[in-house]
């Protein structure tokens, strides 16, 4: 929940500024270094990402269209669990899916739809996310 205080637009000027930092070849923090990696992946969200202007757009799954602040920051979350390995399976999952699918990005696409998923149902429950839940679906992945 590191980002759990920050408003929409801080959170997503601190994107900006990870990748500003990047393309101005300034020295980067651990954070800021896995955000670059991120959008580094994602050369469809550059011109967001390098846009001067605060994006105000609304993005929302009823009119088909992609948030793509959401879907950078579900890649941040699924490397931060595979990297702790909590919920405990996951970091096994991830490995059996990269060598399934041959890419360990493709993985994350799949996994953070799971996520999204679960995360959703929590909202709409009023109750925390379950990490049994979640891991079953991931399991239901690869």
């Amino acid at each position: 929940m590191m980002f759990a205080n920050l408003s929409r637009d801080e959170l997503r000027g601190l994107y900006r500024a990870a990748w500003r930092k990047f393309r101005q070849q300034q020295t980067l923090t651990p954070l800021d270094k896995q955000i670059v990696a991120v959008i580094s992946e994602h050369p469809e969200y550059h011109v967001i990402i390098e846009s001067a202007a605060n994006d105000l757009a609304n993005y929302s799954p009823r009119t088909g269209q992609l948030n793509p602040w959401l879907h950078m920051g579900l890649h941040l979350a699924i490397r931060e669990q595979v990297s702790t390995n909590r919920p405990h399976g996951i970091s096994d999952v991830h490995a059996k899916l990269s060598k399934l699918l041959g890419d360990a990005h493709e993985a994350e696409h799949r996994m953070l739809e799971a996520l999204a998923e679960q995360l959703w149902e929590a909202q709409r429950g009023n109750k925390p996310p379950s990490e049994m839940a979640y891991l079953e679906r991931l399991r239901g992945l690869a």
